[in-house]
């Protein structure tokens, strides 16, 4: 007997991309639920007919205060970081020497390794996060912590050994062979285990060799169906540290492509500073960018110009970039593009943004037609959002004339609270609120 589960509520289902050219209000749709059965979306509509068509299911009712959307997607965390997020006064380089290679270190104990691994995926889940693309650090135990504690959830998340042979401290660096092999047993030990997806992983040009880099290339290569993420052009005085230890190259992308790391199913960081020429490669190879608003204004990177990028035809997704980032919450996150947006001279649309912490995240880690959307055929993570939470958000949510009015007080000014329910392939998160 198939399990069968009926989520009665405002379910909000992507149509088409709200940044191809048609009103961004138009590109999605609401239905009064959805029918969840074998952990996928079997079917959305209106509840009487989803009622007929499954007499036996399990009835769930969240009313018209809440909305039913896929789980947010994180497409750039460290989840090694956990324990360090928010801490004071750093830019991206002092901020790596003086919090986040001490911390990684410490995940070279397997046990330790566990507790951050369960504490990340606890305050994940808790903001409405079902998916996420993580680096872990240089310690195999850490990518076993990492999936291990996945699977237990059943999650769909994605990881991969952080790869480092120059400039971090001893204990944190492999060599260009010890980087390949473990990263090849890792990836043949999860890559497809459940829900899992194993991402080849040099955390940035200035800590690999151009002999680790080649290696890691090559890997990638023979497991093209892999995804592969780094960190690009999120400082000048990162792109000048780089232009430093490889002169000869044209420009920082150029660093990757000459080493094999350049292509669709590559995922970039930040990549705020980019040159012409670099965001025309981008663009012909189908690579993805990953904008991290949270971070850039903590750590001083820049102003990432998501509308911009949008529009000259890249891949971009969205993340917290936990801990460089200063919030668990894909709301926050949202939040923070918006402002983002008005400081580059765009309103993004409140379509857009959970447009891109859903589907857009989802395109960009090649998950599409699996996560991302609430819809019929896809798998049944959702979120489902208290849309009055707070008082504050409440008397906004009040006057609103339509969905998006209704969602954007949530997502400038919500957090957990604002998390009613989560669900992770069909199942109810069981730590939800």
């Amino acid at each position: 007997m198939p399990t069968e589960t009926i989520l009665a509520g405002q379910v909000l289902s992507f149509t088409r991309s709200p940044w191809d050219g048609g009103a961004p209000e138009d590109a999605a749709a609401l239905h009064e639920a959805a029918l969840l059965r074998d952990g996928l979306i079997a079917a959305v509509g209106p509840l009487a007919t989803l009622r007929r068509e499954a007499p036996q299911a399990r009835l769930v009712r969240y009313g018209d205060g809440a909305l039913i959307t896929a789980g947010f997607i994180d497409a750039h965390v460290h989840y090694p970081q956990t324990a360090i997020i928010a801490s004071w006064g750093k830019r991206l380089i002092d901020w790596l020497n003086t919090y986040t290679f001490p911390e990684e270190m410490r995940l070279q104990d397997p046990a330790y390794a566990a507790r951050i691994a369960a504490r990340y995926f606890d305050l994940a889940l808790a903001h409405g996060t079902t998916s996420m693309c993580s680096y872990c650090t240089v310690h195999p135990a850490s990518v076993d912590a990492y999936f291990t504690e996945a699977r237990r959830r059943g999650l769909r998340a994605l990881g991969g050994k952080t790869c480092m042979d120059r400039n971090a401290p001893e204990g944190l660096t492999d060599t260009p062979q010890s980087a390949h092999d473990d990263s090849l047993a890792l990836l043949r030990r999860w890559h497809g285990e459940g829900r899992l997806g194993y991402v080849v992983t040099p955390r940035f040009a200035p800590t690999s060799t151009p002999e680790q880099l080649e290696s890691l290339g090559a890997l990638w290569a023979a497991h093209p169906d892999c995804l592969m993420q780094t960190h690009l052009s999120e400082q000048p005085d990162e792109i000048a540290w780089v232009r430093s230890l490889y002169p000869q190259a044209r420009d920082y992308l150029d660093v990757y492509e000459t080493h094999g790391l350049l292509g669709e199913r590559a995922l970039y960081g930040h990549a705020i500073h980019l040159e012409p020429r670099e965001r025309d490669r981008l663009r012909e190879t189908g690579a993805a960018l990953v904008h991290c608003p949270t971070s850039n204004t903590f750590i001083g990177s820049g102003l990432f110009d998501m509308a911009a990028r949008m529009t000259e035809g890249q891949r971009v997704g969205l993340a917290t970039d936990t801990g460089g980032g200063s919030s668990f919450s894909m709301l926050r996150t949202m939040a923070a593009a918006y402002e983002i947006g008005q400081l580059t001279g765009n309103a993004l649309h409140p379509a857009q943004l959970i447009w891109q912490a859903t589907a857009g995240s989802a395109a960009t880690l090649h998950l599409g037609d699996r996560i991302g959307n609430a819809a019929p055929g896809m798998e049944a993570d959702l979120v489902v959002l208290d849309l009055a939470s707070t008082p504050a958000i409440a008397q906004r949510h009040a006057q609103a004339g339509d969905i998006w009015e209704a969602l954007f007080p949530t997502i400038m000014m919500g957090d957990d609270r604002a998390v009613r329910d989560v669900w992770v392939g069909g199942e109810r998160y069981a730590g939800a609120a």
